[in-house]
């Protein structure tokens, strides 16, 4: 893999991400919801901190940015449409630009659903897509500000990467995720081997993210919404894959 990939849990349930070019010795970090892992791994690995990549505005995934470009000097980039709302970026971010960790070339994607200027990162060459509260691990983040469509329209554009691609995404909410997608396909033969490998790792000590999107393609129901077999199960044969979604999302809303 061209970048290194470290995952740190933060607060009770995220989870953020460096990446170091090791060409360059550039390191980049996904998000910043609390400065103390991040710092002490970085420490731990005798690493610098070059860049702060930020997917959106909530607190939760941008609150530790004072005190980490205090303590490292990073620069700080965002959506252009969260300018407004973000910390202070050093580079607006747009729909389709290209950024470099290092040597190593990204895209932003726009994924708006979980708010309006959600961006997701997409590094081909090293087969990671920094998802965060767009695609999720076995589902998607609520539609606090965008909608049905627009969320639906976000995960396609994501469904459609390489499906080796490791999707590293913003929180844990593995437990509930699989209990929901149980309830719609039971007998999915992928999502059962995939709860008891996720069982396994933890027992194991191992950590659950990040996950390839195959596995998500096969296991997420808010990426199955378009299967004739899912329609039917919720009684929705004939309905657009969008409306299969809405009404997948409101489920799980009320799960």
């Amino acid at each position: 893999m061209a970048l290194e990939l470290v995952t740190l849990p933060c607060l009770t349930d995220n989870f953020v991400y460096l990446v170091r070019d090791g060409a360059t010795g550039t390191v980049a970090l996904v998000d910043a919801p609390e400065a103390a892992p991040v710092l002490a791994a970085l420490r731990e690995r005798g690493w610098p901190l070059h860049l702060i990549l930020l997917t959106h505005h909530h607190d939760d995934h941008i609150q530790a940015v004072p005190e980490l470009r205090a303590a490292t000097g990073a620069q700080v980039w965002g959506a252009s449409a969260d300018a407004h709302r973000l910390p202070p970026l050093d580079r607006a971010l747009r729909d389709g630009d290209s950024i470099a960790v290092g040597a190593e070339t990204g895209r932003v994607i726009d994924v708006p659903g979980h708010t309006r200027g959600h961006v997701a990162f997409h590094f081909p060459g090293a087969g990671l897509a920094f998802t965060a509260d767009s695609l999720m691990a076995a589902g998607c983040g609520r539609l606090f500000e965008g909608t049905a469509a627009e969320m639906w329209s976000s995960l396609q554009k994501l469904a459609a990467l390489p499906p080796e691609t490791l999707i590293c995404s913003g929180h844990d909410y593995l437990v509930g995720n699989f209990r929901f997608a149980q309830t719609l396909e039971p007998d999915n033969p992928a999502l059962i081997l995939r709860i008891e490998e996720t069982e396994r790792m933890r027992r194991d000590g191992r950590l659950p993210m990040p996950s390839r999107l195959s596995e998500e393609l096969a296991t997420n129901p808010f990426l199955r919404a378009g299967l004739p077999g899912l329609k039917a199960a919720l009684g929705m044969t004939g309905a657009t894959d969008a409306e299969v979604f809405a009404e997948i999302r409101r489920r799980k809303d009320r799960f």
